[in-house]
This record gives C-alpha cells, structure tokens and sequence, in this order.
C-alpha cells in the first residue's frame, strides 16, 4: 500500500509541476502595419515583414561572428491559420541582421519569440511596396520615436514598442 501511495504521490507532483512549467499562454498582440509615413515601392506586387526577434539563448559557434547575438527563428501563418514560412532569423551578413521576408499584400500572423514574453502571436499587414517592421527584441532604437502615441503603437504589456498600429480597414 505505501508503495502504490508513494506513486501515485510522485505521478500527481510529476504533472502538477509539469503543468506549470508548460502553462505559460501565447501571447496575442494588436495587428501590425508599415509605418504611415513610409512611402511604397513603385511597381512592386509584394511588401515585406523584418521581424527582430528574441535573441537566440545559446552562442551558435558556426556564425560569421559568434560572439554578436542572433535572432531566434520565428514563423509565419496566413490569415486562415496555415504555415506561410519558417524564417531563420539571420540575413548571413556580418553584421547578422534579420531576414527581409517577401510576402503577397494580405494579412498574416507571425509567432516569435519576445525578449521577457515568450511566445508571442502578432498579426501583421502586408501592403505592396512597403516594409513591416516588428521589434521583439527589446531595448529597440526607433527612428521615427516621436512619431509613437498612445494610438498608433503596438506595445508590450511593459511599454516597449513592437511596431506601428495597422491602418483600419477601410
């Protein structure tokens, strides 16, 4: 009888702990759109997502410089839910900058990594001609900072700006 208690005991603490350690939730954040006072590409079908992403948490010794951060890789689902792409996060220039990703106008739904989130899912509009930029990474440098309000950010719960406020559909 001690035994089987003893477990059982074991088996319950097993899956409570477990489920606390797997109970973390995805993340949902507002959509995302290129920044307003960008101008489109001319004669250009596609537009592009460049996410910086989380960096990866272990040192890759087989990059150009394996003491610069890389970019964790992320994912990239159509609107209906479907894998679009799986993106490793890295151009494979010296400076290891994130990919620029190509997409037909639409929308989208990128999964990544934010820097203190975890997994985050961050819907995302493609326009022709123009670049839309997440920045998951934390501590990003914004050129156009004093352009950001309360209304036209996209923000984590800590303030940190992801990127620019999708443009409602008209």
């Amino acid at each position: 009888m001690m035994k089987h208690t003893m477990a059982l005991s074991l088996t319950v603490l097993s899956a409570w702990f477990s489920g606390c350690a797997t109970d973390r939730s995805e993340m949902l954040l507002d959509p995302v759109g290129p920044a307003p006072m960008q101008t489109a590409a001319a004669n250009s079908s596609n537009g592009a997502v460049v996410v910086y992403s989380a960096y990866q948490v272990n040192a890759d010794f087989n990059a150009r410089d394996p003491r610069r951060p890389e970019y964790s890789d992320y994912r990239i689902f159509t609107a209906d839910g479907n894998l679009q792409q799986r993106v490793h996060d890295n151009s494979g220039s010296m400076l290891q900058r994130p990919q620029r990703v190509e997409l037909p106008a639409g929308t989208y739904r990128v999964t990544a990594q934010a820097n203190g989130y975890g997994l985050v899912t961050v819907p995302v509009v493609i326009e022709a001609g123009r670049d839309t930029v997440l920045h998951l990474e934390g501590g990003a440098i914004w050129p156009a900072q004093s352009g950001f309000n309360r209304t036209n950010a996209v923000r984590l719960p800590d303030g940190e700006i992801v990127g620019w406020k999708a443009a409602p559909a008209l």
